[in-house]
């Protein structure tokens, strides 16, 4: 199964926007606490984003898997990173979680090669 990953993540990025015109001060609120979680700290950025991907695929959503890998490029998160990320939310996530692995790696794949110089 082929997902295109980019346009998920464009398509996501429309229909959030809905909501967060609904829903502006949640919105906002959403918006401070991922700020507040994902800056460096005790571990970096991109750690903290290979930490989200892992998440994203034991929790088995395709939205998260598009943001946080295309996060993961722009941090410059290495594919051999992204595979021990993988390897992570296998040993938490069993079976499948093994089906998102590789979906997830495959949108990070895709996002890296809309890098300049990919």
């Amino acid at each position: 199964m082929h997902k295109d990953w980019p346009a998920m993540a464009d398509e996501l990025n429309v229909a959030i926007k809905e909501v967060r015109l609904g829903t502006p001060d949640v919105m906002k609120a959403f918006s401070a606490m991922a700020q507040a979680a994902t800056k460096g700290g005790a571990l970096d950025a991109k750690t903290k984003e290979l930490i989200a991907i892992a998440i994203a695929v034991a929790i088995r959503c395709d939205g998260c898997v598009a943001f946080h890998a295309k996060a993961a490029v722009k941090l410059g998160a290495t594919r051999d990173e992204v595979m021990e990320a993988m390897g992570m939310a296998l040993y938490m996530g069993a079976g499948p979680s093994l089906m998102y692995a590789a979906q997830a790696v495959e949108a990070f794949d895709q996002f890296a090669a809309m890098q300049p110089g990919a």
